[in-house]
């Protein structure tokens, strides 16, 4: 058993222990980290009967073999080929990469609350209609326990794992980059003008703001534009009435204010590194 500064790890080298110790903790469990051995097998299969469905992370030791694909071919460098030993969702490493261990726990979570419920049967069974209903229910309740057990004790890190990078801004198309701003710049107008006033929405706006700014990963760069386009906007407004802009300088306040509620929530979410 050991520590880091977020997981506590139990080794087993014993196939009945750890299925001892599985069943006893299963709910309370985060990741497996699963030796590619010949009890493997008999220990997925085990798990399947128990209907324990679980983020994995699956070890493999390297032959000589796999070193030189690995060498040929950068993208392979941490993972064995394509096949899978638990579910669909498992993250498989190489042994020598175990010094980053926290990172591809972190990445299994992330894969196992995205799995879909129909993609993870690895063995037929006399009857796919029963196994189907069973097995979607388990792990929508597995990943919706994941989820919220993130959640309550690692702040946002469980909303930060369900965030869709073919969501990102970054990977839309224009015309959808296009759209995502209009939404961005009309959701600021609108704190921007409520933003002195007392009328009990404003703090909901801004959370509303930042999640759509977080979940589709636009900087803080592009929401400091938005913000000087819409003052641009106001101050020659301001000059065809022949009134003051010194009145926009008070706004400054609204982006401080949003881009703090920006950082905290990255903050509390972001994984810390190993």
């Amino acid at each position: 058993m050991s520590r880091d500064d977020r997981y506590l790890i139990h080794q087993y080298q014993n196939l009945d222990a750890v299925c001892q110790f599985i069943n006893h903790e299963k709910h309370n469990l985060d990741c497996l980290i699963l030796h590619r051995t010949p009890d493997l097998e008999e220990l997925t299969n085990w798990l399947y009967g128990q209907a324990t469905l679980l983020p994995a992370v699956i070890v493999f030791d390297a032959t000589d073999s796999d070193r030189t694909r690995m060498s040929s071919d950068p993208q392979a460098a941490s993972h064995h080929p394509k096949s899978f030993s638990y579910h669909t969702a498992e993250v498989v490493v190489a042994a020598s990469d175990l010094k980053d261990i926290g990172s591809y726990v972190r990445q299994a979570i992330a894969q196992f609350i995205n799995l879909s419920p129909t993609s993870w049967v690895k063995f037929d069974t006399a009857s796919p209609q029963a196994q189907d209903s069973g097995t979607s229910q388990q792990l929508r309740s597995q990943q919706q326990r994941l989820t919220d057990k993130l959640k309550e004790r690692l702040g946002y890190l469980g909303v930060y794992y369900k965030r869709d990078p073919q969501n990102f801004f970054r990977h839309l198309p224009l015309e959808q980059k296009q759209e995502l701003l209009a939404i961005l710049k009309a959701t600021y107008r609108e704190i921007v003008l409520r933003y002195f006033a007392d009328d009990g929405t404003l703090n909901q706006r801004i959370d509303d703001f930042v999640n759509t700014v977080f979940f589709t990963d636009v900087s803080a760069a592009q929401v400091v534009e938005i913000h000087m386009e819409l003052i641009d906007e106001f101050s020659k407004q301001l000059k065809l009435e022949g009134r003051s802009e010194e009145i926009l300088l008070d706004y400054r306040l609204t982006l401080i204010d949003t881009i703090a509620h920006l950082c905290e929530m990255y903050r509390r979410s972001i994984p810390r590194e190993s």
